[in-house]
């Protein structure tokens, strides 16, 4: 059975984004596998003591630097599986049944994609704890939305189940692969929908808007349609921020205008923005 990966790196964010994934996994009744990556390479920067001290010197400084890395990597690991462990316990609390602790040395991504065919749904944060240390998990995210073939679910600060979402919808092929994702997928079902669009130049936009607002009613939402006119961003954000959305759904990659505003080169600029979860679909 495919499984909710939930990115967790011990950062201040790592609540928000257990409590999505605990979200996630009931509601797609999916096991959950809770994710920690050790990527720091410990550095003990003996290059920059050559030539200051003498090699008698250097070499015991040199050992005691190796060792003081050794005990920070020993640090690291244990930290990391305390964490996994009690997300974990809060997790079963939570009523998740099955629940999977991985820890995995080296890259964040590479250690998501290698978990690609037991994926359904990928979790993480949008930023680590610090905002000037943008070098754990979020800094990874663009990388990894052009990498997954799975939706990705990107947690601000702070998450809550959502009652409602946003899809908008451009008419494209894109648009309408994420659409049906959105009617087989079933993380949705039974939240509030508010299908949007901002006029483009799609021929027969107005019918394939239709077409999907039927379509997602037939599914049993309870969908608002809107046609949205003016710059993209501004005309989404006033949007959400006027209705009170509580989370974001987006396709990923393309050419048109709105594809390439989310995911082009303003895309962790817009995810850093954006004040609700988002959810990435391929």
């Amino acid at each position: 059975m495919t499984k909710i990966i939930t990115c967790i790196d011990g950062s201040a964010i790592t609540s928000s984004v257990a409590r999505a994934g605990v979200w996630a996994a009931l509601k797609l009744n999916r096991p959950l596998t809770l994710l920690h990556t050790l990527e720091k390479h410990y550095q003990h920067g003996a290059d920059d003591l050559t030539g200051a001290i003498g090699l008698g010197a250097q070499a015991v400084l040199l050992e005691q630097l190796t060792e003081l890395d050794e005990q920070k990597a020993r640090l690291a690991l244990q930290l990391g599986d305390e964490l996994l462990q009690r997300v974990a316990a809060e997790a079963r609390n939570d009523g998740v049944e099955a629940v999977e602790t991985l820890q995995r040395h080296g890259d964040l991504i590479e250690a998501v994609m290698n978990l690609e065919s037991d994926t359904r749904l990928i979790v993480l944060g949008r930023c680590s704890q610090q905002r000037d240390n943008f070098q754990a998990i979020g800094s990874h995210i663009e990388t990894l939305l052009r990498k997954a073939c799975h939706p990705v679910l990107i947690v601000p600060a702070h998450f809550q189940p959502p009652t409602s979402f946003m899809i908008a919808y451009d008419g494209r092929e894109s648009a309408d692969r994420a659409l049906q994702k959105v009617l087989e997928g079933g993380l949705l079902h039974g939240i509030d929908c508010h299908l949007v669009s901002v006029k483009n130049n799609e021929p027969e936009l107005e019918n394939k808007f239709q077409q999907a607002a039927s379509a997602l009613t037939e599914k049993g939402l309870n969908v608002t349609s809107a046609w949205l006119e003016g710059d993209i961003h501004n005309a989404l954000s006033e949007y959400q921020q006027a209705h009170h959305i509580e989370l974001m759904v987006m396709g990923a990659f393309g050419h048109s205008r709105l594809r390439q505003f989310f995911v082009g080169s303003n895309t962790l600029k817009m995810i850093e923005k954006s004040p609700v979860p988002l959810i990435i679909l391929r």
